[in-house]
């Protein structure tokens, strides 16, 4: 039987690399998807490395919705099969107030965030074979249920691509499953101090923020939960019962 196979999008880097390695070590062929040149973070390497699964790079611009549409079409032909799933990872973030907010930049925004992972599910659906039904987990983001002024667009398209998720699970009439994951903050990048990262755990229900593995492991499962769809993993140490009222970069500052 051959393995199964799984498209991550922005799967070359950060959580979507933990992401990549986990799938690899439970036995997926990976088709990685990457907008730009560079090597796969070290977790991804090893991973392939220690299972030698087979796996191949796929570039596509997702704010171009020609080169969106092309992606799956490109991925069955050089593997001859539609992935059994699709993680729709990769996602544009940038700062900015509603005062900062414009036609162009919110229109890209969403077709990274939102159209981009919606067309990619409808054309993998279209290309499954039956009894294929596969499953799409979008990674979303914990401030869909408590929204904050901060970086507006990108809330916007995060929250969007969570509605989303319960209506193609309905609108796929069970020839997919299609479920999506929360993180809170997992990875931080420059610009959290590591004294303020320390406190911000503090303030979660659980008194930790997230790992980047136990994000990977809630998708995990959703790729395998054969009974479960339109359903939401909030996987942030409890941020979403906990409405902090901005963004963290903002909060418990040095």
């Amino acid at each position: 039987m051959s393995r199964p196979l799984a498209l991550v999008t922005g799967g070359l880097h950060r959580i979507g690399a933990v992401i990549a390695a986990r799938l690899a070590h439970e036995g997926y062929a990976l088709a990685l998807h990457w907008r730009s040149g560079g090597d796969a973070d070290a977790v991804l390497a090893e991973a392939l490395a220690e299972t030698g699964v087979v796996s191949q790079r796929f570039e596509a611009d997702l704010s171009n919705p020609a080169e969106v549409d092309a992606l799956i079409p490109n991925i069955v032909a050089a593997f001859g099969r539609a992935p059994d799933l699709l993680v729709n990872n990769a996602a544009l973030f940038a700062e900015g107030a509603w005062t900062e907010l414009s036609a162009e930049g919110l229109a890209r925004m969403m077709q990274v965030n939102h159209h981009a992972p919606v067309m990619l599910a409808r054309s993998l659906v279209s290309y499954a074979e039956t009894p294929q039904r596969p499953a799409i987990v979008n990674i979303v983001d914990q401030r869909v249920v408590h929204p904050v002024p901060d970086q507006l667009a990108y809330s916007l398209s995060k929250a969007a691509l969570w509605q989303a998720t319960a209506i193609l699970a309905v609108a796929f009439e069970g020839r997919a499953r299609v479920n999506a994951v929360a993180p809170g903050l997992t990875m931080a990048t420059e610009d959290y101090s590591a004294a303020q990262v320390a406190r911000l755990a503090k303030r979660m229900p659980l008194g930790a923020l997230p790992a980047p593995d136990q994000i990977a492991e809630a998708v995990a499962y959703l790729a395998r939960a054969e009974a479960v769809t339109g359903q939401t993993i909030f996987v942030d140490g409890g941020a979403h019962l906990a409405p902090q009222g901005r963004d963290f970069v903002a909060l418990e500052r040095d």
